[in-house]
C-alpha cells in the first residue's frame, strides 16, 4: 500500500512542479554521494499515494556522474517503469551524453533536446569520458595491458592445439565461450573463455543451487562442468582468450572480478562503485580466496581495497601473487 507523505527532497535536490511535470535539479557532480539519497527520494516520490504523471531530470548543471551515477539512474528507470511514471531527461552536456550512449542507457531514456545545452564552451569535451579513477586514464596501465595481452596472446597460440583437442574429447561443442559481462561504468562486453561446461550450461542454470551469499553465483561441484572444464578451471587455461579482452580495451591485467548483466541487476546504488575502474584477469578476489569467497559483501570489500591500494607496482604485486596461485593446487575457478 503505497504511503502518503511529505517528499524531502530540498535538503539534496531543487524541485519545482510544471503543469505537466516535476523537475528535479540534479548536482553538479552525480557521484555515490548524491546518487544514494537521489536513489532514496525519487523511491519515495514513487511511494506517494498520487505520484505525478511524469518527472523531468534535470541535468544542465551536471558535468560528472561516476558508477554509482549510472547505477541511480537505472534503477530510477526500473521504479518510473513499476510505477507508470514517464521518466524524462534534458539539458544533457556532451559529458554525460557520451556516458549514457556508451552505457547504452540513452537507448532506453526518453531524452530531450534543450536549447540552453552548453555547446562551444564544453564542445571539445563531447568525447571525453568521466575519470572515475585514476587507473582509468594511466597511459603506464595501458601499456602494460596492451605487451602483458599480446604475450598472453601468444601463449593462446601455442597452447590453443592441445587445449582444443582436449575440449573435443570430452564432447562435442564450441571450443570457445563467450558472456555478456559488465565492465567500467556498467558497459557491456563479451567475455571470452575456453569452454569448460556443457554446451548447455546456460539453460541448465536452474538444476544448480547457488551457495553464493548475494549478487553472485557459485557452486562448488557444479555438475555442468567437464572433465576437461575442470581441469582448464584448476590451472586458469580457460581464462587465456580473456587476454583478447585486455587488449582491445574492455578489461585489464588487473581489475575487479567483471560481473555479469544477472548480477549487476540485484545491486544497489552503492555497490555500483565497484565498476569504477576496469575489471580484470585478476585482482583481489583472486589472489584472496578466488573460489572460496562466496559473500558479496566480501568481494566488495576486496574491490573497494583495489581502488584504494591502487599503483602501478600494486597491480605488478597482484601479478606476481596470481602466478603463484595459479601454481598451487588450491587455485579454482572465478
Amino acid at each position: 500500500m503505497k504511503k502518503n507523505q511529505n517528499i524531502e527532497i530540498s535538503q539534496y535536490y531543487q524541485i519545482s512542479k510544471s503543469a505537466d511535470a516535476m523537475i528535479i535539479e540534479m548536482p553538479k557532480e552525480f557521484t555515490v554521494v548524491e546518487a544514494v539519497p537521489f536513489n532514496n527520494t525519487f523511491k519515495s516520490i514513487c511511494e506517494t499515494e498520487v505520484p505525478p504523471l511524469k518527472v523531468n531530470l534535470d541535468f544542465s548543471k551536471t558535468s560528472f556522474l561516476d558508477s554509482s551515477g549510472i547505477g541511480a539512474l537505472v534503477s530510477t528507470i526500473k521504479m518510473s517503469k513499476s510505477t507508470g511514471i514517464d521518466l524524462v531527461v534534458s539539458g544533457l552536456r556532451p559529458q554525460i551524453e557520451a556516458v549514457l550512449t556508451m552505457t547504452g542507457l540513452n537507448r532506453v531514456l526518453n531524452i530531450e533536446s534543450s536549447e540552453n545545452m552548453e555547446s562551444a564552451s564544453v564542445s571539445n569535451e563531447a568525447d571525453k569520458l568521466p575519470v572515475t579513477h585514476a587507473s582509468v586514464r594511466s597511459r603506464i596501465k595501458r601499456v602494460v595491458d596492451i605487451f602483458g595481452a599480446l604475450l598472453g596472446l601468444f601463449i593462446t597460440g601455442l597452447l590453443f592445439i592441445p587445449i582444443a583437442i582436449a575440449i573435443r574429447s570430452d564432447g562435442a561443442g564450441p571450443l570457445l565461450f563467450s558472456q555478456t559481462r559488465c565492465g567500467w561504468m556498467g558497459r557491456k562486453f563479451k567475455l571470452w573463455k575456453f569452454r569448460s561446461m556443457v554446451p548447455d550450461a546456460e539453460a541448465r542454470k536452474f538444476e544448480v543451487v547457488n551457495e553464493a551469499k548475494g549478487a553472485i553465483f557459485k557452486a562448488e561441484n557444479d555438475p555442468r562442468i567437464t572433465k576437461v572444464g575442470r581441469f582448464l578451471r584448476r590451472t586458469s587455461l580457460d581464462e587465456l582468450p580473456q587476454f583478447w579482452n585486455v587488449l582491445e580495451g574492455s578489461m585489464s591485467l588487473v581489475g575487479t572480478r567483471p560481473p555479469t548483466a544477472e548480477e549487476i541487476d540485484q545491486y544497489d546504488v552503492p555497490e555500483w562503485r565497484r565498476l569504477d575502474v576496469k575489471p580484470g584477469i585478476t585482482g583481489e578476489w583472486q589472489v584472496n580466496g578466488r573460489s572460496s569467497i562466496k559473500d558479496f559483501e566480501d568481494i566488495i570489500r576486496l574491490d573497494l581495497r583495489y581502488q584504494r591500494n591502487w599503483s602501478q607496482l600494486y597491480d605488478l604485486r597482484l601479478l606476481f601473487k596470481t602466478v603463484g596461485v595459479v601454481f598451487s593446487k588450491d587455485c579454482g575457478a572465478m
